[in-house]
């Protein structure tokens, strides 16, 4: 299951050390020496003027398995921290019950009071990994500086609405400038190599990733996506 601390105003939930530097360099380092690398896309298609990238997506690729589990691992630890600090994030809109003899309701508090094993359960119950995508900011060009969410509804499937938090591992940090911006926090939150970056998917958190200078970024991001209806509840 795909899975920075809290700050105030809060723009997103922060881990600093997700990851190793040397096994986010050897990502890096495979990253430039791929053959794979697309024109980074958005929602309805490519767009330099919005965001200019160069991007991999890794999910189901043979040829990043070991790095998607790696990452896989590092998301899953920081969304089980994520949820004894949010415990709302999952209680909030999907009232769970406690199944058994004695059903009731689950309030934030019997969240927090689980151990990991539990917390993993209720994960892989109401939630699911969607697509890893690893991408490349070139010093001076690249980024992403059009303010945008993850929620849209173009997708016919209904996908992208089923979108609940976004996150964010910094590869590298060896630049200047290139934050993750969020609009309404007005917080810039810096790269720091091996931190994952935790933030909801709605307007709320509208944000932006601004134009890296006198080095290159490297980011794997996706996003943990609601379980379908079909899959929680039966079908109709």
């Amino acid at each position: 299951m795909n899975f920075r601390m809290r700050s105030k105003p809060i723009c997103g939930w922060r881990c600093p050390c997700s990851l190793p530097r040397e096994t986010c360099a050897e990502i890096v380092t495979h990253i430039r020496a791929s053959d794979a690398l697309q024109p980074g896309r958005i929602g309805s298609g490519v767009f330099p003027e919005l965001k200019h990238s160069r991007d991999i997506t890794i999910t189901g690729n043979p040829d990043w398995q070991q790095v998607e589990q790696t990452l896989n691992m590092a998301m899953l630890g920081g969304l089980i921290r994520y949820l004894r600090e949010y415990p709302q994030a999952l209680i909030a809109p999907l009232m769970l019950q406690q199944p058994g003899p004695d059903l009731r309701r689950l309030s934030a508090d019997d969240l927090v009071a689980k151990d990991d094993a539990g917390i993993i359960e209720l994960i892989r119950a109401c939630l699911r990994p969607g697509s890893i995508n690893l991408q490349w900011y070139r010093a001076g060009e690249g980024g992403y500086p059009y303010w945008h969410c993850e929620l849209y509804p173009r997708d016919n499937t209904a996908e992208t609405l089923h979108r609940h938090l976004l996150w964010t591992l910094y590869l590298n940090d060896d630049f200047e400038e290139g934050e993750t911006e969020f609009m309404f926090q007005q917080r810039k939150v810096r790269p720091e190599t091996g931190a994952l970056l935790i933030a909801p998917t709605s307007f709320t958190h509208t944000h932006r990733g601004n134009r890296p200078q006198r080095g290159d970024k490297f980011i794997a991001t996706s996003w943990i996506l609601f379980q379908r209806a079909e899959a929680m509840y039966g079908q109709p």
